[in-house]
C-alpha cells in the first residue's frame, strides 16, 4: 500500500500497537530492525546502550521517511539525542509521548534544520480499540504534503484527527487527564491505606462505584511513567493537580465541621458554572446505573450504600475553580476522562443524588475514614508531582500496585468491555439524535 517507510523507535505497548497497525496496512516498517529488548528495558532508555542496538537504532533514522518516537517523555531528550543527529535528510519525524513540551524541545534540539516535525498522540490505551478514538496531530515544522502524508499513515488506526498545536495538546490533555489520574491514584492510595479491596466492601459496588474501582484498577495495572510524565513535565499539569487537591481538602472540612449551608452553596455554585441547570425530567444522562451495574468486581449489594462522593465533588469544585468546562474537550477526550465526566454529570444534574451527597457528608460518619486518608492521598500526590520526583512518584504508585496486582487481570478484562458497551451506547445516542 505504502510508498515511504515508517520507522518506530520505542517498542512499547503503544509503540507495538502502532507497528501492528501500520505494518498490516501495508506500508513498509522499519520498527522490526530495532531490537529494543536490550536497548529499551522495560521501555526505558540506558546510558550503557551497546554500540550494537545504537547502530540498529541509527539505520531506522536513516532509512525511513517517517520515524515515530514512541518513548516516554522522561527518556525523550536521550533517545532523540542518541538517534535524532543521523535523521535522513528531509525525512518527517514525530512523536507519540503523551506530552509535547519536552518532545518538542528534544526535536529541536537534536534533529539536523531540514528535518520536518509532524507529531501524534493517540489518546486511548494500548488495550482500547482506536476506531473512532481521537487522534492528535501536530504540525510543528511541516509543509502540508508531509503532514498529508503522515494522515494517510494513520489513517490505518480508524481514529478521529484532531489537529492541535503542542502546546494546546497539553493544556488539553492537562485538563482532562492529569487531574482525572490525580483522582483515581488518590483512591486507590486511599483504599491501600485502610487495607481495603474495594469489590469486597458493599459501599463499593454497584453503579458509578463500579466505574470508580476499574478505572481505579486500570490505572494501576498500566505502567507508572505513563502518568508520571504527564503529570510532571506537562507545564500545565501542577496547577491542575494542586487545585485538585486543595478542593478535595477545603471540601473535607467543611464535612467534617458540619458546615451545612457553605458546602451547599459551594457545591451548587459549582454545578452551575460546570454543568448549567439540571437536567428536565426524561432527558438523557450520558450514564445511567442501569448500565454501570453490569460491571462489577464483587456481589452487588441488595441495597445501596449512600456515599459523599467526595472524589466526584473535589473534581467539579476543580474545574470550576480553574475555569475548565470539560464538555469543551469532548473532542479530545480518552475513554477514561468521558466516564469521569459521565459520573460526575450524574451525580451533579441529579437534583436528588446531588442532595443525598451533602446529606450524607455531613449527617453520615460512614465515609469518614475513607475521606481523610483520601484527602491525605490527594495532598502528597499532589506534593510529588510538585517536586518533580519521577523516583517519588514511582515509589508510590508501585507500591500501590503492588497491592491490587492480583485483581488486574480481571479488572481489566472487566474495564474493557465496560470501556467498549459505553462506548457503544454513547455513540449509538449520537446516531438517534
Amino acid at each position: 500500500m505504502g510508498e515511504a517507510t515508517v520507522g518506530i523507535i520505542g517498542m512499547g505497548d503503544m509503540g507495538k500497537m502502532y507497528a501492528r497497525k501500520i505494518s498490516a496496512a501495508g506500508w513498509r516498517p522499519m520498527a522490526r530492525h530495532f531490537t529494543l529488548e536490550n536497548a529499551l528495558s522495560d521501555n526505558e532508555f540506558h546510558d550503557n546502550t551497546n554500540v550494537s542496538i545504537l547502530q540498529t537504532g541509527h539505520l531506522v533514522s536513516r532509512s525511513s521517511d517517517w520515524i515515530m518516537y514512541s518513548i516516554e517523555a522522561k527518556n525523550i531528550d536521550a533517545v532523540v539525542a542518541a538517534y535524532g543527529p543521523s535523521t535522513k535528510m528531509g525525512a518527517i519525524v514525530g512523536g507519540q509521548t503523551s506530552t509535547k513540551a519536552p518532545e518538542i524541545a528534544a526535536f529541536e534540539k537534536h534533529l539536523p534544520k531540514d528535518v520536518e516535525i509532524v507529531s501524534c498522540h493517540s489518546l486511548h490505551g494500548p488495550g482500547v480499540d482506536p476506531r473512532g478514538q481521537p487522534l492528535v496531530i501536530i504540525n510543528h515544522r511541516a509543509s502540508q504534503k508531509s503532514v498529508e502524508l503522515v494522515e494517510s499513515i494513520l489513517a490505518c488506526l480508524g481514529s478521529k484527527v484532531v489537529p492541535l498545536s503542542a502546546e494546546k495538546h497539553d493544556r488539553i490533555t492537562a485538563d482532562t487527564q492529569a487531574v482525572t489520574h490525580a483522582a483515581f491514584l488518590s483512591m486507590g492510595t486511599a483504599w491501600q491505606a485502610n487495607k481495603q479491596f474495594p469489590w469486597e466492601n458493599p459501599r463499593y459496588l454497584g453503579g458509578i462505584e463500579n466505574v470508580k474501582i476499574n478505572l481505579t484498577l486500570r490505572i494501576y495495572s498500566n505502567k507508572w511513567h505513563v502518568y508520571a510524565g504527564l503529570a510532571i513535565l506537562n507545564p500545565s499539569a501542577k496547577a491542575q493537580i494542586r487545585q485538585y487537591a486543595e478542593s478535595v481538602t477545603e471540601l473535607f472540612k467543611l464535612m467534617l465541621g458540619g458546615h451545612r449551608k457553605e458546602l451547599t452553596e459551594r457545591i451548587y455554585a459549582a454545578r452551575a458554572a460546570v454543568f448549567g441547570k439540571p437536567k428536565a425530567d426524561g432527558e438523557e444522562l450520558l450514564l445511567e446505573d442501569e448500565l454501570l451495574d453490569r460491571f462489577s468486581l464483587g456481589e452487588k449489594p441488595a441495597h445501596r450504600v449512600k456515599n459523599n462522593h467526595l472524589s466526584i465533588l473535589a473534581m467539579v469544585d476543580c474545574w470550576w475553580r480553574l475555569g475548565i468546562v470539560p464538555y469543551d474537550h469532548m473532542i479530545c477526550s480518552t475513554p477514561l476522562f468521558r466516564l469521569w465526566l459521565g459520573i460526575a454529570e450524574y451525580v451533579y444534574r441529579k437534583e436528588d443524588v446531588l442532595n443525598e451527597c451533602i446529606d450524607t457528608a455531613i449527617d453520615d460518619n460512614t465515609f469518614r475514614a475513607d475521606d481523610l486518608e483520601f484527602t491525605f492521598a490527594a495532598r502528597d500526590w499532589s506534593e510529588r508531582v510538585s517536586f518533580g520526583s519521577m523516583d517519588g512518584y514511582r515509589a508510590q504508585f508501585e507500591k500501590i500496585q503492588a497491592y491490587f496486582e492480583p485483581r488486574f487481570k480481571e479488572a481489566t478484562k472487566v474495564g474493557n468491555e465496560m470501556i467498549r458497551t459505553i462506548e457503544e451506547n454513547l455513540n449509538s445516542r449520537k446516531r438517534d439524535v
